[in-house]
């Protein structure tokens, strides 16, 4: 299989697959198209030959059938590898944890816009005026800290729903902004950030990151330089 993925530093949407995969130890090519001058034409053309719909990522099955969007992938590699852990086990705990995913695919937008993922750069002071002046920030971290909680409790952790699957994937670039922005959160949010970060996928997407050299203008609404 190849996954098709953006630049480590900023694509939140790249990430989840990719840090899913390497933690269940899934095989996998990388190609990495860059996200320098934007989604226009030279991204565009870039990604054309791997999906219609011109995003990333994009999962290549051996046979080179495209699958793009982050959820669609996660549902195909769960029927590809039933025994990988894709999702938890138990019925109940699966559908919670497609829910989590599905909210987070479609909500969260004034975290997503104020807070964009940036590994590399530490943004304490921008974090502190997007929580003091941006109240819908606030309501989706409250959100996201009862979804982790109620996860939490009811499987012991040390992840979601017990063992690292789709759905701690899927909150990796979360994590990643609380820990860029410094947002104020609970322990037990801040300890469960810490361990996802520290899994194997989510640690070696990180380390990769960390050792890109592009500065993305378009991705960078808070510094004009590294």
């Amino acid at each position: 299989m190849k996954l098709v993925i953006g630049n480590k530093n900023y694509s939140s949407w790249s990430m989840r697959p990719w840090a899913l995969m390497r933690g269940l130890g899934l095989s996998f090519e990388e190609v990495r198209l860059s996200f320098a001058g934007g989604l226009g034409a030279p991204f565009a053309a870039a990604v054309q030959p791997y999906s219609p719909a011109g995003r990333v990522p994009v999962l290549l099955l051996d046979d080179g059938f495209a699958v793009w969007d982050s959820l669609a992938i996660a549902e195909t590699l769960h029927e590809l590898f039933p025994a990988a852990g894709v999702w938890p086990a138990d019925p109940k705990a699966r559908s919670r944890a497609r829910s989590a995913c599905a909210e987070m695919h479609a909500g969260f937008s004034a975290l997503r816009s104020a807070c964009p993922m940036n590994i590399e750069a530490s943004l304490p002071d921008i974090g502190r005026i997007v929580w003091r002046d941006r109240p819908a920030v606030r309501a989706d971290v409250a959100r996201i800290e009862a979804i982790f909680a109620e996860a939490l409790q009811a499987s012991g952790g040390p992840f979601l729903h017990g063992a690292f699957g789709a759905v701690d994937a899927y909150f990796a670039p979360v994590a990643l902004r609380i820990r860029t922005y410094s947002l104020p959160v609970s322990d037990t949010t801040r300890a469960y950030c810490d361990r996802l970060l520290a899994a194997p996928g989510p640690a070696a997407w990180i380390a990769d990151a960390l050792e890109e050299r592009e500065f993305v203008v378009e991705d960078e609404p808070y510094r004009a330089a590294r």
